[in-house]
């Protein structure tokens, strides 16, 4: 029988507040007034999910339609995952405590080739039939139903074929115009008693909606109708991007990407020959800057976060980017906030982009020249000169940083040794050229990827084996061995053949993909035991009976020479080429604007080192895409660049203290120390109180907790300073911080303290506990009385403890023991949860006073528990369990209590 999922998410599991559901931001919709559920399912763990713009963006819509409901699952962590599987406890959605499977409809992100794993994982965990074959039904769609799976995300939009099986239908592009038009088809067909099939071949005239089971797969691997209702090609949705949706959830826990991102343009049209991303979210928007502008300056504000990012596949292409982020900077320059940009055009690295990455505290700077000769560049349409290089790292050096990253390709269409010997060669180059009087040399960390061919892109017939890839990283390595100053990754090369195997397949991998998850191919297996991932991934490719179509990607099916002329030096030899080029590809059926005949014609470009120029600052490109569908590009021109008033240094002065005396109940027990701590820090942000700052390189907030509670704990006594910059007074302050604190970080009281005192941190000196206790055999009260009584009688009572360091050395635990005895009323000021959980958690509640000091002199709750348990006589007739702890107060040297 399942467990309550209050009961599962517990201390004992990593990352606990993962799961909770209760972010600033959050939406808690009332389930019976709404009429379409969806879940929106990212198949990652929550720190990679939650940070993801998209995923944030579309909860945020959809929760903005009337009668539509909107919550979020994750991929638990490996430790929840056997909870579940244990207690045969459904994979639920994270706000409403909901198993998936009470769902409508869930919406997967699928963003890379590899990750559907992870959705195949999600949906056994949920226990809801992994293939659309296995929830079919002629049945009226309803509340008994399975719910409708789907997949959306760049992989999805590129080629679904590998994982067609899996879903009712995908969601082809952008998905903010999409995803309330399926909404409204589901809530119509539900309505109507509809059968999930004549549902889904409603939204297959939506134009966006792709569904799988129309259409049927031909020998030659293409895709063709099976029925009249239905468009031979599906249509990629794009929608104006909108910023203010990006204002959404700000999670407890540290996520991979801490920060408010706004999205300043989408879509790409540089046309590098690669870049999949480029192909398929043309044409280029640019968001006007007025609306980034004002959306940053709110969202920060009403996030209280301390930095934010500009995203876009090319931020430098947005031309009023120095205008834009010099405005930012100026409005928030009393704020300590800092600005990161993603991967950037070097050759548009000038001293205005530099001003607004700069700043207190540099995030880190990252080009992407791809390759490392210029030939090569121009083949892979980079629009880079070796000048205009040298100049943008040049700038990031006289600019401050001391470190820049670096991404190279090798296995591109047309590259020779001497191309994979010239990243090398540009890196000596670059530290040479930079070398600056008075100052620490140039280091680069390089990253070095094996180019990977993917669907929609020019170099989507090119593929280099695996053994070739190997020899060019060997002799990569060797050069770069001499090179001083340089960290250099490589990516392995049987990821790179799986994505290329998977990225590029048909229908026939949907057994591959399913065999590869049985054996246990989630992603993240690919980190923790790479041989085992690949193992598992060519065990499902035999057993699907397709090793011969893996040793074709593996040898290279295609690799193309070093030039056109070559591969076209006999008519034979031009007539195979046209007809490979021709031939059927399992994503044709999939209409993204960019034509095919466009495509072959810049491959041949390519390895005729020919440059095709940006259409959206010179002349149409004539790819195919600008029209009716899907709009044309929309480029903002750049602006004047307002006066930059310097980068500015938090204040530091310390005019006012003030402690407060907080608790910490319900869901927050599970928040961790270093979490609470950024929380309190971004509420004093968004309360606008005049917080001081340390100095240093890494300036933070003077917020000082007292001393960190065990997880899972709760409080109603912790001790935190604050520093402020303005004299306050202390019930302002109250109020406008509790105001941006949930309610369970209740504020019972707050005290001017002379800055000239010792800190909290400093004045600990004990702590109040409340501990329950409890006996698999319920023991009697008059016993935990006697044991109560001998631990009090004794002068010594050791233990063994291990430092930091790892030595081991005896404590006396009995001195740091001030006080303890049995609690028959639980007291009256305690919140009724903390009682209940104190009752509901063992037999006996006991109190300790023991002593807290921050320079290791503490008695902690676990401590009493084997102090109990020594009490025993031989190994103990009683197995002793600590159930829930509450600290009532912290007690200071000079008298004081919170």
């Amino acid at each position: 029988m399942a467990t309550a999922i209050d009961q599962l998410i517990t201390p004992d599991i990593a990352r606990p507040a993962r799961y909770l559901g209760n972010e600033l931001g959050a939406v808690h919709k009332d389930w019976q007034s709404t009429a379409i559920r969806w879940v929106l399912t990212y198949p990652e763990i929550y720190e990679v999910g939650a940070s993801n713009l998209g995923h944030i963006i579309l909860y945020s819509i959809i929760n903005q339609q009337p009668r539509q409901l909107c919550d979020r699952a994750y991929l638990p962590g490996a430790d929840l995952v056997q909870k579940l599987k244990d207690s045969g406890t459904p994979l639920f959605a994270v706000e409403s405590r909901r198993h998936l499977i009470d769902f409508d409809i869930l919406g997967f992100s699928l963003s890379y080739e590899l990750g559907a794993t992870n959705i195949l994982e999600m949906l056994s965990l949920a226990g809801i039939p992994l293939t659309w074959q296995e929830r079919h039904s002629e049945e009226p769609w309803d509340a008994a139903s399975w719910p409708m799976i789907f997949a959306g995300g760049q992989t999805a939009t590129s080629n679904p074929e590998p994982y067609a099986d899996f879903f009712d239908f995908i969601a082809l592009g952008d998905g903010e115009e999409l995803l309330p038009e399926i909404g409204l088809v589901l809530e119509e067909g539900k309505a109507a008693g509809m059968s999930r099939q004549e549902i889904l071949l409603d939204l297959a005239q939506v134009p966006g909606v792709y569904v799988p089971q129309f259409y049927y797969m031909a020998e030659d691997g293409s895709v063709h109708p099976n029925r009249d209702a239905v468009p031979p090609k599906v249509l990629r949705r794009v929608a104006t991007p909108i910023p203010d949706y990006s204002i959404g959830l700000v999670p407890h826990v540290q996520t991979v990407h801490d920060r408010l991102t706004i999205e300043i343009r989408r879509g790409c049209t540089r046309g590098c020959r690669f870049c999949q991303p480029g192909m398929l979210t043309r044409p280029a928007r640019d968001v006007a800057p007025e609306q980034v502008v004002d959306t940053i300056e709110r969202g920060m504000r009403a996030t209280g976060y301390n930095e934010f990012s500009l995203l876009s596949l090319s931020c430098s292409d947005y031309l009023a980017l120095p205008a834009v982020g010099v405005e930012v900077k100026n409005r928030l320059k009393n704020d300590n906030v800092s600005l990161s940009l993603p991967s950037q055009r070097v050759d548009r690295f000038d001293e205005n982009i530099a001003h607004i990455v700069g700043g207190t505290r540099k995030t880190g700077l990252t080009f992407a020249p791809e390759a490392g000769t210029q030939r090569m560049r121009d083949i892979i349409n980079k629009g880079l000169t070796n000048e205009e290089l040298l100049r943008g790292v040049k700038t990031a050096h006289e600019q401050g940083w001391d470190k820049v990253k670096l991404y190279f390709m090798i296995g591109l269409p047309g590259e020779t040794d001497a191309d994979v010997l010239g990243i090398a060669e540009t890196v000596q180059w670059l530290r040479r050229e930079c070398r600056m009087k008075g100052r620490r040399s140039l280091n680069f960390n390089i990253t070095v990827s094996n180019f990977t061919p993917k669907p929609h892109t020019p170099f989507q017939w090119h593929s280099v084996s695996t053994s070739e890839f190997e020899r060019k990283q060997v002799m990569l390595k060797e050069v770069f061995r001499s090179i001083r100053g340089v960290k250099v990754n490589f990516t392995d090369v049987r990821i790179s053949a799986m994505e290329d195997f998977v990225g590029r397949g048909d229908r026939r991998l949907a057994p591959v993909v399913k065999r590869a998850w049985e054996l246990g191919a989630g992603m993240d297996a690919w980190w923790e035991s790479l041989e085992r991932a690949f193992n598992a991934w060519t065990q499902a490719i035999d057993d699907a009976g397709l090793t011969w179509k893996y040793r074709q990607v593996a040898a290279g099916e295609w690799n193309i020479g070093e030039s056109l002329e070559q591969e076209l030096s006999a008519p034979e030899a031009a007539d195979r080429w046209q007809a490979a080029m021709d031939a059927p590809l399992p994503w044709d059926h999939l209409d993204t604007g960019i034509d095919k005949g466009w495509l072959q014609e810049d491959l041949r470009r390519a390895l005729a080192a020919a440059v095709v120029p940006d259409c959206s600052f010179e002349g149409c490109s004539h790819c195919g895409v600008c029209g009716t569908d899907f709009g044309h590009n929309v480029v903002v021109p750049p602006l004047p660049i307002p006066t930059f008033e310097g980068h500015s240094k938090p204040k530091s002065d310390r005019v006012q203290r003030l402690r407060i005396t907080l608790g910490k109940l319900g869901d927050m027990s599970l928040i961790g120390h270093l979490d609470l701590a950024r929380m309190l820090d971004r509420a004093v942000r968004r309360a606008a109180l005049p917080i001081s700052f340390t100095g240093g390189y890494h300036p933070g907030p003077r917020i000082a907790p007292a001393n960190a509670l065990p997880l899972g704990a709760t409080s109603s006594g912790e001790v935190v300073d604050f520093e402020l910059t303005e004299t306050t007074d202390a019930d302002s302050f109250r109020q406008l911080l509790q105001a941006q604190l949930t309610d369970s970080l209740p504020i019972y009281d707050v005290q001017i303290v002379d800055l000239k005192a010792p800190s909290a941190t400093r004045a600990l000196a004990a702590a109040d506990y409340l501990l329950a206790f409890g006996t698999s055999d319920g023991l009697a009260t008059s016993a935990w009385q006697q044991w109560v009584d001998k631990i009090l009688s004794q002068a010594e009572i050791l233990a063994t403890h291990t430092t930091k360091s790892g030595k081991v050395k005896q404590i006396n635990l009995r001195e740091r023991l001030h006080q303890l005895e049995m609690v028959t009323e639980l007291p009256a000021h305690l919140p009724s949860s903390v009682k209940q959980k104190l009752i509901a958690s063992g037999d006996v509640v006991v109190r300790y006073v023991g002593s807290c000091r921050n320079d290791g002199n503490m008695l902690r709750p676990e401590q009493v528990l084997r102090m109990f348990e020594m009490q025993q006589p031989g190994d103990g007739d009683h197995t002793i369990a600590l159930g829930h702890v509450h600290r009532q107060t912290l007690m200071l040297e000079e008298g004081t209590q919170s």
